[in-house]
């Protein structure tokens, strides 16, 4: 099993900046792909970032320029740095992490969720 641990939402001004982390432990062989997705109220979950093991990245054109996903291997961690936030990016933001526990066994978890709040 795996658990994911996620932390740095919270409240800010538009134009300012905020950087989640979503910290992995358990039975980890390999990770995979780590990605960031939120969802909005009344909205469905959306992708908003994600980088593979290889150290690829991808991000949805609403945050490209102002969002970087990154990654520390060595603490199985995936950070996003947010910048320039908008009211719009207001959502609950959620790590997915896509993890091998062996040759065999691949699942994917979410973190809990944490509270992004822009206010105009």
């Amino acid at each position: 099993q795996v658990q994911l641990v996620e932390s740095g939402g919270g409240l800010v001004q538009a134009g300012g900046s905020l950087r989640l982390s979503c910290a992995a432990s358990g039975s980890i062989f390999r990770i995979n792909a780590m990605t960031w997705y939120r969802q909005a109220p009344g909205k469905e979950r959306e992708l908003v970032a994600g980088i593979t093991n290889g150290g690829g990245t991808n991000y949805a054109d609403s945050v490209r320029g102002r969002f970087t996903i990154s990654s520390d291997s060595a603490k199985i961690t995936v950070y996003l740095q947010m910048n320039s936030l908008k009211p719009e990016d207001t959502a609950v933001y959620y790590c997915n992490l896509d993890v091998s526990s062996s040759y065999l066994v691949r699942n994917a978890y979410w973190g809990q969720g944490t509270q992004v709040t822009v206010s105009s």
